[in-house]
């Protein structure tokens, strides 16, 4: 039995912050934002919705899609470093009792943009060693609750988001999942990292003083590792199956910024129409950001039932991640 990808569904909230918006709150411009990032807006998350309510929204749509029943759902997973809460329950678990799903298998991963790849790894290893028939993953973050919004170089990237997909199965490689590469390398752990809350730093007026409890950024040494990662990650699961981008329908990227898909783009010889670009509508959404974007294309009607899509992602961690998965929305 193989994995395949069954459905995607995702949710953006209403309140939209654009880069004139921007303007009013940190030194910076629109022409500033657009010229180092592409991004023109993100979309930000109300101040009584969770991570699990924008996951909760995602996955209804992505289950509907499915033609699936709450009750036929197995396993949850929830890519997020934005959780509803510290340690416990779960963010999984809290959307399992939202959607009304019981004594299934609920919980988290932290693996930050890559967390949808990673999520998707993991379905479809439950899959095809027979030990789930059909997996809800999910990416979503409030990143909104963790920015530092006096923070000029890293508070216009982020915005909030979810995005679902059912992994379910397929007895013709035609429909599967062909392959998911996921790795790590924790020597860069401070390029992107969260100081503040855990246990190396717990909660104290000293971390909300230094305003440790926000998401910290080193731009331009990520940038640098994320184009050479990314790059060489994508060229090795291709040869891996034999591949090149001419047999990929769409390259669907991280949506960190565009100079980074541009640069990346550009080394693995993909034309502009098969490059999926979402980054100017939201923003960084990290875990939400790779459903979101198939979302949208599928939406579109640029995606098809049988296209190839190749993912690739970029996350602190500093992880990273890529997947050949044909899309198989019926």
């Amino acid at each position: 039995m193989l994995a395949s990808f069954k459905s995607i569904g995702a949710y953006t909230p209403s309140r939209a912050l654009t880069n004139k918006d921007f303007e009013k709150i940190v030194d910076t411009s629109d022409e500033w934002i657009k010229q180092r990032t592409g991004i023109e807006n993100r979309y930000i998350a109300a101040d009584d919705q969770s991570t699990s309510d924008l996951a909760y929204e995602a996955a209804k749509v992505a289950i509907e899609r499915s033609g699936l029943e709450h009750s036929e759902i197995d396993a949850i997973i929830c890519a997020t470093i934005t959780p509803d809460f510290f340690c416990m329950p779960s963010t999984a678990c809290v959307i399992a009792d939202k959607l009304g799903i019981s004594h299934v298998t609920a919980f988290d991963i932290s693996a930050a943009c890559s967390g949808f790849v990673y999520a998707l790894n993991i379905a479809k290893a439950f899959v095809e060693s027979g030990i789930k028939k059909n997996v809800l993953i999910i990416g979503a973050e409030k990143l909104s609750s963790i920015v530092d919004y006096q923070e000029r170089t890293t508070c216009i990237l982020f915005g909030d988001g979810a995005g679902a997909a059912i992994i379910g199965t397929t007895d013709k490689k035609e429909e599967s999942i062909l392959d998911v590469h996921t790795s790590a390398d924790g020597s860069f752990q401070d390029f992107l990292i969260t100081p503040g809350g855990g246990s190396t730093n717990p909660c104290s007026q000293k971390v909300l003083d230094e305003r440790l409890q926000f998401m910290k950024m080193k731009g331009n040494e990520t940038f640098k590792v994320a184009v050479n990662t990314l790059t060489k990650d994508v060229k090795n699961i291709l040869e891996k199956n034999n591949m090149t981008s001419e047999d990929i329908d769409f390259f669907i990227p991280h949506q960190a910024n565009f100079r980074i898909i541009d640069a990346v783009g550009k080394k693995l010889n993909f034309p502009t129409e098969k490059i999926v670009l979402t980054v100017a509508k939201y923003g960084n959404t990290s875990a939400a950001s790779i459903p979101m974007a198939i979302n949208d294309w599928y939406e579109s009607g640029k995606l098809k039932t049988g296209n190839l899509m190749l993912l690739d992602t970029f996350g602190g961690g500093l992880t990273w991640g890529s997947a050949l998965a044909h899309f198989n929305q019926k």
